[in-house]
């Protein structure tokens, strides 16, 4: 099953991520290697949000990652939350 967790960001987040862009990706580029994370990015015009896409056997996975994210943990994120998504159309589907 996959799950997106959306994050909705800061005024200036583009800006004010710089000091801690590099830990958030080693620590996304993780979660890929091991399998969890499929995809990620923030959204564009405006930047105010990014979405997550995971894969594993409950939402635990996208949470646990929320929680611990150096961006969550450095106030960039003001909210995020988690869906199931049901692919309908692709390899998994």
């Amino acid at each position: 099953m996959y799950y997106i967790l959306f994050y909705e960001t800061v005024e200036d987040y583009v800006e004010k991520r710089a000091p801690y862009r590099e830990e958030h990706l080693a620590y996304a580029r993780a979660a890929h290697e091991r399998g969890s994370l499929v995809m990620a990015g923030a959204l564009d015009e405006p930047a105010d949000q990014a979405v997550i896409v995971f894969k594993g056997e409950g939402p635990t996975v996208a949470e646990v990652f929320a929680r611990n994210d150096p961006y969550v943990e450095n106030g960039l994120i003001t909210g995020w939350y988690v869906r199931p998504w049901t692919v309908v159309i692709g390899e998994e589907a």
